[in-house]
């Protein structure tokens, strides 16, 4: 097709591209990141609310075998959001890997079922490239994180469509074929961020994104006609309709999708956490932290804390300031400002450990929570940006103030993201076996068929926080 508008130009990018077009040292953080996905997915596959989403899932489907691609997409996905482990983008807030991997990995081992056909690791690096390019783009033409603050899950809005281009590419289809896709794709987007507060679906939502964009590539390559131009219709078009009421200027900005593609690389934007939580307490954590390193002595004694007061951006308190009661969710705490406020004071750390159903009800870290003070600040444009003070029974005060935590500014290092992929893996995997997915990942563009990288993910896993 020729490029007409930045739907257009974007298909024929993604129909076009070839792994030699992308920089080598996109192509190796592009390993790091999957090797990262692949490790939340391994810790989250049998956790608790895993398990219930895989045996309702498997009840419908009639089978405890393997399921076929679309609910495997949607419970692999799930299990890489599991556990608030896993990536995210630092201006267009999506979980790339929870949206991409597991449609890809379907789409292969369907393909590999249908014709015998094996797909290579450098398909999947490919593939899984251009859906990390897409995915912000999609956002950044929304604003990005803006759409929290209207009350979307922004990522489970942005995430279909990029699915969708990802495993359009692994089929290899046309360009014309894409425009297909991705308007099947957005026309499913959408999750609200309700999903935040007490359910289990908040952990599926990027999942029914990865389902929805792997049925739009097959429904495409089927001949199926999605919507035309999505991206630029102004009735019922997806930019229009998911920007409506949002109070910017423009109200969406088209010309963020294809600018700069193959120049530019969203794929440098997506970040891997430290911490387990949602990506807008990190900055909270790692200013209490740094507080209790610079000031160790006033932090000995908890019960001499009279108050702290955490001051965050419109983004940041919208999605994770909100006032939290026992009983708490796992969801819930994750996504709280003041549970992980209070998790940092008591632990020094904000883990999977720390979620556990015990250490959910303990009286000392509630103790802390009745005294943090979340507050929405006006002068706080930066998403990360957050001040936190804690006053003490004496009278004394102590700030920090952080424009970013450690995982944004300056990022971690692909050194450190292995090293956070041994760590998190280390009670659910045998040495043995995550040596070998270790090396297939970081040598993916050798590798001629998926089919080994696939039997080492299907065995079972451990729950890490089992009591």
């Amino acid at each position: 097709m020729e490029a007409d508008g930045a739907t257009g130009q974007l298909c024929n990018w993604a129909g076009s591209i070839q792994l030699q077009d992308i920089p080598e040292h996109i192509k190796t953080r592009a390993k790091y990141l999957i090797l990262d996905g692949i490790g939340c997915g391994l810790v989250g596959a049998h956790l608790d609310w895993s398990e219930i989403a895989a045996n309702g899932v498997m009840a419908m489907e009639g089978s405890q075998q393997k399921l076929p691609p679309l609910p495997a997409a949607l419970l692999n996905s799930t299990f890489i959001q599991s556990f608030e482990l896993d990536d995210w983008h630092s201006e267009a807030p999506l979980h790339s890997n929870s949206i991409i991997l597991p449609a890809l990995f379907a789409a292969a081992q369907q393909q590999k079922a249908k014709t015998s056909r094996p797909t290579s690791g450098a398909e999947l690096l490919l593939s899984t490239i251009i859906g990390y390019e897409a995915g912000p783009r999609i956002g950044l033409a929304l604003h990005g994180s803006h759409m929290l603050s209207t009350g979307w899950h922004s990522g489970a809005v942005f995430g279909p469509p990029a699915s969708a281009i990802a495993v359009s590419k692994l089929l290899g289809l046309s360009a014309g074929t894409i425009e297909d896709a991705l308007g099947i794709a957005c026309t499913q987007a959408g999750g609200l961020m309700s999903a935040q507060y007490e359910s289990m679906v908040k952990r599926m939502q990027h999942g029914f994104a990865a389902r929805n964009g792997l049925f739009a590539a097959l429904m495409a390559q089927s001949g199926y006609i999605g919507i035309k131009k999505v991206f630029e219709r102004e009735y019922g078009g997806y930019l229009s309709c998911f920007s409506r009421g949002n109070g910017k200027e423009p109200q969406w900005r088209i010309d963020e999708i294809s600018k700069e593609l193959g120049e530019t690389w969203q794929t440098e934007g997506i970040r891997v956490k430290r911490h387990a939580s949602m990506a807008a307490t990190h900055t909270t954590i790692e200013c209490i932290a740094a507080l209790q390193t610079e000031h160790p002595k006033m932090f000995e004694d908890l019960t001499k804390i009279k108050s702290i007061l955490v001051e965050l951006g419109e983004a940041s308190f919208l999605h994770g300031g909100f006032e939290i009661k026992k009983p708490l969710t796992a969801t819930g705490a994750q996504m709280s400002n003041r549970y992980c406020a209070a998790t940092q004071l008591v632990d020094g750390s904000v883990l999977p450990a720390q979620f556990s159903h015990s250490k959910l009800e303990r009286d000392e870290v509630w103790e802390l929570v009745e005294k943090v003070h979340c507050i929405h600040n006006a002068s706080m444009g930066n998403l990360y940006l957050t001040r936190v003070t804690v006053e003490f029974d004496a009278g004394t005060k102590v700030v920090k103030e952080l424009a970013a935590p450690r995982s944004v500014t300056p990022g971690l290092t692909d050194e450190e993201i292995l090293n956070k992929w041994r760590m998190i893996t280390a009670h659910v995997l045998d040495v043995d076996r995550r040596e070998k997915i270790e090396g297939l990942v970081l040598n993916l563009d050798e590798q001629g068929d998926l089919m080994e990288l696939c039997a080492l993910l299907e065995k079972t896993t451990t729950n890490p926080i089992a009591e």
